[in-house]
Order: C-alpha cells, then structure tokens, then sequence
C-alpha cells in the first residue's frame, strides 16, 4: 500500500494541472486594445535613388508587430528573437538605406559597407539562374526516364519466370504431370511472380505520381542575400534556399531582405548564422544545388561542399583570386590548389581547369566524381557548373582526364602530358601510369627549355547539349535576365568552342614571336582548316584560337606566312630566329575556307561585349572603411558618398582634397 501512495499523489497532481488547463483553454479571449503607431514625418529620398513606398510599409509593419508582440505577456526564445529583429526594423533611418532592385527581388543596401554587394556579380546570377532553369528541366527527365526504365525492367522480370515454367512443363513427363505435389508447386510459382511484379508496378506507379520533390538549394555564402531571393523569386519549380552566412550582421540584413521581398520569399527562403563548412558537413548529400561564391578562393569550402550535394546534383563554384590562379603566385595555388599554374596567355583557361582537377580530387576522396556541364571565365573570375556523381568505378577514370602542361620558355609552343592511360584486354581494362615525358629536355622548335605547370583538368570543361539548352532557355526569356546582352554572348561563343581541346593560342603571340604582322584571323583559320585540322575561337580571350593542330603545322603555317611578308633579320640566338631558319614541311594554303567563319560571326552576333560602366570589377570586402584610396576602384562618386555618410571619419583632410581633386571637371 505504501509503495502505491507516491503513484497516487502523482496521479492526483496531473488531475490537478489537466484541469487548470482546461479551464485556461476555455476562459473567454479579451481582445488587445488597438493601438496606433506614433506618426513620423514622411521620409526624405536619398541622394542615390528614389524613395521606395514598400519601404515606408514594411518599416510601418513591423512597428506594429513589435506592440503586438510586447502586448502578449510570456514570450519564448524565438519570440524574443523576432521582436528584437523588428525593433531594430522600427529604428532604421531611411537616410542610411537605398532600395536596390535585380531582376525581381529587392534589397535595402546600407550605405557603410556593412554587407558585401556587388553589381558587377549581375552576370554571374543571371548565368547561375540560368544553370538552375535548365538543371530542373534536366533532373525532371532524367527521372522520367528512370521510371520508364524501371517499368520495363520490371516487365522483363514478370514475363521471365513464365517462359521458365513454360519451358519446364514441356520438358516433364506426363507421369510427373499427373503428381498431384508437382502441380500444386506448378500453380504457385505461376501466381508468385505475377503478384510480386504486380507490387513492384504498383510502387513505381506511386513513385510517379507522387513526383519529384522541389530542389534544395543551399547558398553557402549568402551576404545580402540577394542571390538566394532571386533563385526563390525567379526559378519556377524551386524548393527550399537555405542562405548561410558567418557574420551575424550580414544575417540580419538577409533577414530584413527576406520580409522586405515578402510572403514567396518567407515562404522560400530561411538565413541561418552558421559556418558554411560546418553545416555542409552536418548535412551530407541533402541539396540538389549548392552555390560557392566566397570573397576570393572557395578552397577551404571545396571538401565539404562535394559531401553535401546529393547524387546527380549540381556544384556552383566562383573563384576570383585570379592573380594565384593565374601565375602570380605559384606556390600559394599550389598550396590551395593541389596545381601550377604558368604564365601564358592561355592562364585564364587554365584557371578553369585548376579549379575543376581541385574540385575533382575532394570528390574523390569520398569515392565521387564530377562532371562539368558549364565553365565559364567572366569579368574578374571564373565560375564552373558541374555535377556530382558517386561510383567507385567510375572514379577510377580520374587520372585520364588530368593532365601536366609543358610551356616553352621561348616560344608559344605547349605540351599536354596526360596522368594515365588504360589497356583494354577483351572485356578487362587495366589502369596504368601515362607514358612519358611527351617533350625533349629542349624544344624542338626553338632549342629553349620547358617549365611544366600542372595537373589540369584537360577532359572537356563543357556539356554542349547544356550550353545549346541554357542558350534557348536565355534567348526565350531575354526579359528575366538583367545582364542578357553578356551572357547570351558568353553563351554564344563558347557553343562554338572545340570541347575536347585543352587550351589556345594566341595570333598576336606567335607574330610577336616571329617579330612579323599578323594576318587576319580569317586567314589564318583557313590555313589551319586547309591543313586538315579544327580551329575555333574561345571565350575567354577574343584573340584565342583552339586547334587540335599539333605545334609543328603552326610553325610551318607562320614560316609560309613570313615568306610572303618578309621580317628584318634578327638576332641568331633568338627563338624567332631559330624558327624561321628552318624551312617549312608543310606547305601552307591561304585560301579562303568555307568554315572559317564560325555562325555567330558569319551573322555577326556580338560576342565580346565592353563593360557597360566605369569601374566594373571587384568591390572592397564588406566592412572595410570606404577611402580616398579607393578612388581607382570604386570611383569618385562611391567615395564621396561614402564620405558623406561618416559622421567621425578618421581621414585626413590631404586624402579627403585628393579625392576632390581627382573629381571629373
């Protein structure tokens, strides 16, 4: 009896508490008194754009959240959060803020710097958008397909036990026939694999019409957050935009840009304070998208990132330390990179392929494997779109699509050297090392030596039957992309790059070589084509050639060249020198060809656009005071309005008379 008192008070207790809680539910609702918000004087416009009346709104609603929430007595933790969010809302001066606006979202810029934006990175989402639009329509076939062969398959399975048993019934005598044990174990296995095929339809046949679900999107490094309201704004069929930052201000703002942009962005788009690697990891294989655009090298981010996107889905990654990519700093891309880079004119080119042989070996790592659908070198960076896959098979093929590039000290000649090689014996294949080295100690063309950079990416860095998607989905909706005059001519030409040839020459270099004049493109294209070899132009460089021509016919194209256009002498030891005392094997054909024009050309469609501002480049990593300093960067009139906006500037008055100076009169 004792040991049953504690479990009878106990209960009593509850009976107690359910009761009270009872009578709290049924207790009549007192209205809260409504109150009005205190009125304020009518905003002035600032001096960098016009007054935005949703502004004026969305400050005026949070006003009044703020009393409604301090009206309701007990609040929880999230509560308390989201009143201290919108108290801060209530307290801004419009003065401090403009409304910038790309494509169809909106975001309130402070005017201090305090979170990183950039108008020149308009390109780089619209290409990014447009990426997106065509990986849904993609992913929705793919499972289309997939479904399809799943139905099929399961046909084969239900249709095959039957022909067995057909099979094994004429095969039987009539006496066994006539066992009862036989024909009873006959019947089963007729109706066994009907009804396990029948469930087998049925599962698929549920998974279909379920559907896909939306995709995840995660942006790793969101700032603003402007990149992540477009995607949830502009991209038909998107799931969830996970927005990640490290720096809480940076957060709040993203917060404010979320309810600025209304009930499809807070219904689309969640910003959390985190760090970008930490999450990833905690979160392996769970977004269809994830989106790297760091302030410099996306290095540190590259490990997890490949964990946390789902088989077949897609990795957008944006590098803009170009100057370490590019050459300036060898031993840093090496230390960041895993790669060499050398200094030719081709190095931009090569930027793209370091980047897609790091991103390759992190996949790897974790018995994965990419696969570029689009890389692309604009403006002050290179960006690269590629999916991930996983297959421990596949993942052996690696050292197939890497290669070591041999430049010559001299001369423009370039070597690929590549990292392995395969043996096919009937139906094995053995992996081995690459044979080597492909290049003598010396070149054979100018007698200099080699320096070798590498690896590199050297498999194809597109998917032409993407690029030709993308570029109708683009030209189809020209009107949803700010920036659609330098994509689509981005777009344009790299559907007319050789994919399967690593690297370029450049014209003007091999002239300037030889220290002759340069023939035209055209001519110089129909020459290569007469030899019997491609040629195409790049995007990266509007003087760049592709050919799949080896080094020697180049030579022997510029030997013939120089002999209808004599240079003055030079100095022997020269490697000009040293190429044109050799007398030409091939003899070059001038002619005009047919198809030394490409398309875009031939119709003359813009392909190499100018900038279409002063300035257009990198900006100062949020945070950093604006200066006088910044002048060659930002311009004269970010500076001074910067200035203007600093209550206790720090400056001297010298540099603060050098910027007036410097003011366009």
């Amino acid at each position: 009896m004792r040991s049953l008192l504690p479990l009878l008070q106990t209960s009593a207790k509850n009976t107690r508490n359910f009761r009270k809680f009872l009578s709290f539910q049924l207790r009549p609702f007192s209205p809260l008194p409504k109150l009005q918000p205190t009125p304020s004087p009518p905003p002035q416009p600032s001096s960098e754009g016009a007054f935005n009346p949703r502004f004026s709104n969305f400050i005026v609603e949070a006003t009044t959240f703020d009393i409604d929430m301090g009206a309701s007595g007990e609040k929880t933790g999230d509560e308390e959060e989201q009143q201290k969010e919108t108290s801060k809302a209530a307290s801004l001066d419009l003065n401090d803020y403009t409304v910038i606006r790309e494509g169809e979202a909106e975001i309130l810029m402070h005017a201090k710097n305090e979170v990183f934006y950039n108008k020149t990175q308009v390109n780089n989402r619209d290409m990014s958008i447009a990426v997106l639009r065509a990986f849904i329509a993609k992913r929705k076939l793919e499972h289309e397909a997939m479904l399809s062969k799943r139905m099929k398959a399961v046909a084969k399975v239900s249709d095959k036990p039957v022909d067995k048993t057909e099979a094994s019934v004429e095969s039987i005598s009539e006496a066994e026939k006539s066992n009862g044990r036989y024909e009873a174990s006959e019947e089963a296995s007729e109706h066994e694999p009907c009804s396990t095929s029948e469930k087998l339809v049925d599962n698929i046949e549920e998974k279909s019409r379920g559907g896909l679900k939306p995709p995840r999107v995660l942006e790793a490094l969101s700032a603003s957050g402007l990149r992540a309201l477009r995607y949830a704004r502009e991209v038909e069929g998107i799931g969830q935009v996970v927005a990640l930052d490290n720096d809480k201000v940076s957060v709040e703002a993203c917060r404010r840009n979320i309810k600025f942009n209304g009930s499809v962005a807070c219904s689309k788009v969640e910003s959390h304070l985190a760090d970008a690697r930490v999450y990833m990891l905690t979160h392996p294989k769970e977004f269809d998208v994830v989106d790297l655009d760091p302030y410099g090298s996306p290095s540190v981010f590259l490990d997890s990132a490949v964990q946390s996107v789902i088989d077949g889905g897609i990795l957008m990654c944006t590098a803009t330390d170009m100057a370490v990519l590019c050459g300036g700093n060898g031993e840093v891309c090496y230390s960041k990179y895993g790669s060499y880079p050398l200094r030719g004119k081709y190095c931009h080119e090569m930027a793209l392929r370091i980047l897609l042989a790091s991103i390759e070996s992190h996949a790897n790592r974790y018995k994965r494997y990419i696969a570029p659908v689009l890389s692309v070198q604009m403006d002050f960076y290179v960006r690269v779109f590629v999916r991930v896959y996983t297959s421990a098979s596949a993942m052996k093929n690696t050292p197939l699509k890497l290669s070591y590039v041999y430049q010559c000290t001299g001369c423009d000649s370039f070597h690929l050297q590549a990292i392995g090689r395969t043996v096919s014996k009937n139906t094995s294949v053995r992996y081995l090392p690459g044979f080597g080295p492909v290049v003598p100690q010396e070149c054979s063309d100018c007698g200099k030596k080699y320096n070798m950079g590498g690896p590199i990416w050297s498999a194809p860095i597109h998917d032409q039957e993407w690029v030709t998607c993308i570029l109708e989905d683009v030209k189809s909706m020209k009107d949803h992309y700010p920036a659609y005059d330098r994509i689509s001519a981005v777009l344009t030409t790299i559907s007319e790059e050789l994919s399967d040839v690593p690297l370029f020459l450049s014209l003007h270099n091999l002239c300037a070589t030889l220290k002759c004049t340069s023939p035209s493109a055209v001519i110089f294209r129909s020459a290569v084509i007469n030899a019997g070899y491609r040629i195409s132009g790049t995007h990266v460089n509007p003087l760049g050639l592709k050919t799949d021509a080896p080094m020697d016919v180049i030579w022997d194209i510029m030997r013939c060249w120089v002999k209808n256009h004599p240079v003055k002498a030079q100095p022997p030891d020269q490697a000009g020198s040293v190429i044109l005392a050799k007398e030409p094997v091939l003899q070059a054909n001038f002619a005009r060809a047919v198809a030394s024009l490409s398309k875009a050309q031939a119709k003359k469609v813009a392909r190499f656009l100018p900038n279409p501002e002063r300035h257009w480049g990198p900006k100062l990593r949020a945070g950093r005071q604006i200066t006088s300093k910044h002048v060659s960067l930002l311009g004269v009139d970010a500076v001074n309005g910067a200035s203007n906006h600093e209550e206790d500037s720090d400056e001297p008055a010298a540099k603060r008379k050098k910027a007036e100076d410097l003011t366009p009169s």
